[in-house]
């Protein structure tokens, strides 16, 4: 039996999925699987991949292919991003060892194998591109699982940047090298040949103790960044070396030696040093944007630095001292796009907290907006802090407009990345979230968000299953972390385990950190139960305030009135879940298992006529 077999058995059920369909595809892989000979599947291989290629370069490039070699072509669709990463390496896998299916001669028949893995790979991805279903499986956009990790090599010019290692005397000196990790990873996401695994996936890795093979593996990339930071009073001594994980080779090692003052030569070195090794050509734009120092000032880059560390521990006492660290660093150098910018996401944070969410928080938001524009009009970060505040605002649309224009300056800004997916989720756009997700999951695999906004696409489109699948991945990453105990039960109550959810709501019970989570974890948890006195009693004056002003708490509200029977107030917490825009008509009307009790009023009839015209004719 041929090495192979099991592969041609997997491409033999490929065929049969799409019959009739992709006449052209058909006819090669058909040869294909009826092949015997080692150069006749290499050979009817390239041809599935010349009628594949074909057909891209008439859809996405716009032109007829005549006689290009397909290495042109699929370098075009690459440098345009017309096809994801990894679905231009298996091509270039593909071309480069079946050419000896086009020109036979010797050649080691194990390379038939993963020619052939990649042609699965490539084909899969072909007929979700072309909308078609391959093996009466329902098309789902994936977290990248060990097993295809091992198969699909990583892009060629794919990078981790490790947190750099805090070899400072004075060990509180850690937000400084945590601080220029984030730099160097931001300079690089900035260009646009490069994936970049995102700061909150990379920090993950921080004191893990594992190995780079490890590593790469876990985030599919090809190079790491690793490096130490020594600061000593205003001395400043910095290493860095890159890796090629596939080769296990160090391809660039440098060790800097300066003042504080030169951090910024520093950064600009480390990142077109990696840009260089990896042969990333930079645009006119890229380049620029390396060279730029958004802040000259050694001592406001350090206070900004300090700031970031106390702004992500969200606590009261915290956000407090991030703003008098970013006040003081205007009082040094005056009006500033990064301190502006950092302002906003303080203030931005009060009120996702639910610290304090009167609107002259927002107001500041849209305040700090404004100035970052004010100094520079292409500002991906004045872009973002409008959608922010749109979003608080209950204004979606010009919400993802906002997003839209961030994305187009900074295409691997992680937070904009989350919210579009996300609200294109509640508003039932899940065809349009869904190249928001893949990339979001080939940058930031680590994060929490990332399978949070993956769980809810899925709830959002009826696929609770795999919903609550993505939510479970999200609790292993931080199973301490109140908000993900809540996420995953309202996932499991989904999914009809409702035993389990309220085991997890009895435990959010006990932290009253987070006081939404914490006080409709037990309204809910009696209403699952039917308790219908237990629930009423639950609800509080600040669960109410707070539920208000967010717009997924409208929702589960709403779910938690409806199984007490409680219609009315179950009508009123929907309309309020419209005002935020949430116009999933699907999801709504027929996917939510919780809302069954209230469909057959003529009140929901009616919010279900005006959702569904809203769903329809929903275009951003």
């Amino acid at each position: 039996m041929a090495i192979w077999s099991a592969e041609i058995k997997e491409l033999e059920k490929l065929y049969e999925s799409f019959r009739g369909q992709l006449p052209e595809l058909e006819k090669e892989l058909g040869k294909l699987t009826k092949a015997d000979d080692e150069n006749m599947i290499l050979l009817y291989s390239r041809r599935c991949l010349e009628v594949i290629i074909t057909d891209l370069c008439e859809c996405e490039l716009k032109r007829e292919r005549g006689t290009e070699p397909l290495k042109g072509i699929i370098d075009k669709l690459n440098k345009e991003r017309k096809v994801p990463s990894n679905i231009i390496t298996s091509m270039d896998h593909l071309n480069g060892l079946s050419a000896y299916g086009a020109h036979p001669k010797e050649f080691d028949p194990e390379q038939v194998k993963p020619v052939l893995v990649n042609l699965d790979i490539i084909i899969k991805w072909y007929l979700k591109y072309k909308n078609l279903q391959s093996s009466g499986k329902t098309e789902q956009v994936e977290l990248k699982s060990e097993a295809t990790q091992q198969i699909v090599s990583p892009p060629e010019k794919s990078i981790i940047v490790l947190p750099f290692e805090n070899i400072s005397p004075d060990p509180d000196q850690e937000y400084f090298s945590d601080g220029l990790t984030e730099e160097i990873i931001t300079d690089l996401s900035h260009i646009h040949e490069l994936l970049v695994i995102s700061r909150n996936s990379a920090m993950t890795f921080k004191g893990s103790g594992k190995t780079t093979k490890e590593i790469t593996e876990k985030v599919n990339v090809r190079y790491v960044l690793e490096g130490s930071v020594r600061k000593a009073g205003n001395n400043l001594r910095i290493t860095a070396q890159l890796i090629d994980a596939v080769t296990d080779t160090h391809l660039w090692a440098e060790k800097y030696s300066g003042t504080l003052g030169d951090v910024f030569d520093i950064q600009e070195k480390v990142s077109r040093s990696i840009a260089n090794e990896l042969k990333a050509k930079l645009s006119p734009e890229e380049n620029n944007y390396i060279a730029k120092k958004l802040i000259a000032d050694a001592q406001a880059y350090d206070l900004l630095l300090k700031s970031r560390k106390e702004s992500l521990k969200g606590t009261p006492g915290s956000l407090e001292a991030a703003l008098q660290l970013i006040n003081d660093g205007l009082k040094l150098i005056g009006e500033n796009e990064l301190l502006y910018g950092a302002l906003g996401y303080i203030y931005l944070s009060y009120f996702n907290f639910g610290i304090n969410q009167d609107d002259s928080i927002l107001n500041k938001v849209k305040e700090f907006s404004n100035k970052i524009f004010a100094l520079n009009s292409t500002s991906f970060m004045g872009h973002f802090l409008l959608a922010m505040f749109n979003w608080k605002q209950g204004d979606l649309q010009n919400a993802i407009l906002e997003y839209k224009k961030t994305l187009s300056l900074n295409p691997n800004h992680i937070d904009s990345l989350i919210q579009i997916t996300y609200f294109y989720s509640i508003t039932g756009k899940i065809s349009v979230a869904k190249p928001y997700l893949a990339r979001l999951i080939k940058i930031s695999p680590l994060d929490w968000l990332t399978h949070f906004v993956a769980g809810w696409l899925y709830f959002a489109e009826g696929k609770f299953e795999d919903g609550l699948r993505s939510l479970s991945e999200m609790y292993q990453l931080d199973p301490e972390n109140t908000q993900l105990k809540f996420y995953l039960g309202h996932g499991l109550a989904y999914n009809r385990k409702n035993m389990e959810a309220i085991k997890l709501y009895e435990n959010i019970n006990d932290e009253p950190d987070i006081l939404a989570f914490s006080q409709f974890s037990s309204f809910f948890k009696y209403c699952l139960q039917n308790k219908e006195k237990d629930a009423l009693r639950a609800v509080t004056e600040d669960l109410e305030r707070f539920a208000g002003r967010d717009e997924l708490f409208p929702l589960w509200m709403a779910e938690g009135y409806a199984l007490i029977d409680q219609k009315k107030k179950s009508i009123d917490w929907l309309e309020t879940l419209l005002r935020w825009g949430f116009i999933n008509y699907p999801f709504l009307n027929t996917y939510d298992p919780f809302l069954e009790n209230i469909r057959g009023e003529e009140c929901f009839k009616k919010l279900m006529e005006w959702v569904k015209y809203e769903w329809e004719n929903f275009e951003v």
